[in-house]
């Protein structure tokens, strides 16, 4: 379930091109991904940035809101193909070659991540399975 979702639509730039930068901040908490944001060399990157702070405003607005921003992490972000704009070109020998202007549209989502209460035991034997080491077993558990 998300906190927080924001749009924008039409802006002037390839879906592909801000997917790229998309990639770079999807699962990331929000400080490191405003920071990957601030320090992108791609244009896309301030739109995007916009974007995201629209997204933590608006999950501070929701009525369930924990209010801690810190555990806010970026949900699901991706971005879709818009209309495109056809132009002309003028080329050699009388021809023409059509030019495409595209756009796309923006969606960021934000979550809380959720309290980590401590790690259970069955989560505890599962890591100690994947790599091998043995699990201490609590002291009410040795006493029996």
């Amino acid at each position: 379930m998300s906190a927080g979702q924001a749009t924008t639509k039409y802006i002037r730039t390839s879906a592909q091109k801000a997917g790229l930068v998309l990639d770079q901040i999807r699962g990331r908490n929000i400080g490191e991904a405003l920071a990957t944001l601030r320090f992108s060399r791609k244009l896309i990157a301030r739109d995007i940035e916009k974007l995201l702070r629209s997204a933590v405003a608006n999950a501070q607005q929701k009525p369930g809101f924990g209010g801690d921003v810190d555990r806010l992490f970026v949900e699901k972000c991706f971005a879709n193909q818009g209309p495109s704009m056809k132009r002309i070109r003028p080329a050699p020998m009388g021809r023409a070659f059509r030019v495409v202007k595209r756009m796309a549209h923006l969606t960021v989502e934000v979550g809380e991540r959720p309290v980590k209460s401590g790690v259970s035991s069955a989560a505890a034997a599962a890591r100690a399975r994947r790599t091998g080491k043995s699990v201490a077993k609590p002291a009410a558990e040795k006493a029996e």
